[in-house]
Order: structure tokens, then C-alpha cells, then sequence
């Protein structure tokens, strides 16, 4: 009866386990289904976060992104200059998509944290489907 009921509970917890890996696993899938949430999603990462890292797993393999590194490096240069911090929110104006290549238009606003100072550019973001959206080069169209 003993061995009988450990049985079942070593049943039970590796059911246990394998629902959990699963229900994991697509809790922290990253979505790449859509170029809007694959920009949405990006901008967060490399923008808001300013990691790296994160920001790759939405990014082609090669792109031009020197405009929006640039961008960055000013933020974080004025959040110095002016000992406060700048946070990022945008906003999708267009999307333009023709078969697996398209653009993403967004309007980006840096404001400066307790202070009236607030900012906005128009970018567009070039995206291509590679096994899922991803973006492709960053330019600043205004």
C-alpha cells in the first residue's frame, strides 16, 4: 500500500512539473507574430530597459540601428548633464507591410522625470518576417 501510494505521488509531481514547464515555457515565449508588438517590444528592451540583450532576440542578424544607438547615447548624456532621468513612450502611427517586409512608423517622446522638459521624433523602423517579425534598421524621419 506504502510503495502504492508513492508511486502515485511520484505520478502526481511529474505531472506536476511537466504542466509547469509548459505553462512556463509559453508564459515567456517571445511573440513575434506581429510587427507592431515585435516594435512595441523592441523599443522597450533597447529604449525604456536599455539592454542589449533583450533587444536582440527582436532584431535581424544585420541592420543599420547607428541613428538610434545615437539617440540613446544623447538621453543617457543629458540625464548627466541634468542629473535626472529621461523616460521613453511611444506610440505606432503606421504600418506598412507588403508580404514578409514592411516599415513601422513611431512617434517616440523622451520626457525628463519632475520636470516640464518633453521631446518627440518620428521614426521608422524597418521590419521583416525571418521565422517571425523582426526589426531590421531604425531611421529618424523627424
Amino acid at each position: 500500500m506504502l510503495a502504492l501510494t508513492g508511486g502515485v505521488m511520484a505520478l502526481l509531481c511529474a505531472g506536476g512539473v511537466g504542466t509547469f514547464i509548459v505553462l512556463y515555457d509559453e508564459a515567456t515565449e517571445i511573440k513575434r507574430s506581429n510587427p507592431d508588438a515585435v516594435v512595441n517590444d523592441f523599443l522597450g528592451a533597447y529604449l525604456r530597459n536599455r539592454d542589449d540583450n533583450a533587444a536582440r532576440l527582436y532584431q535581424c542578424d544585420s541592420g543599420d540601428f547607428s541613428q538610434l544607438t545615437s539617440y540613446r547615447g544623447d538621453t543617457q548624456q543629458r540625464e548627466q548633464q541634468f542629473s535626472t532621468t529621461i523616460s521613453f513612450s511611444w506610440s505606432i502611427v503606421a504600418l506598412n507591410v507588403n508580404g514578409t517586409a514592411g516599415a513601422v512608423n513611431v512617434d517616440v517622446t523622451r520626457t525628463l522625470a519632475g520636470r516640464a522638459g518633453r521631446d518627440g521624433s518620428t521614426w521608422q523602423l524597418a521590419v521583416v518576417d525571418q521565422d517571425g517579425w523582426r526589426v531590421c534598421g531604425a531611421e529618424q524621419t523627424s
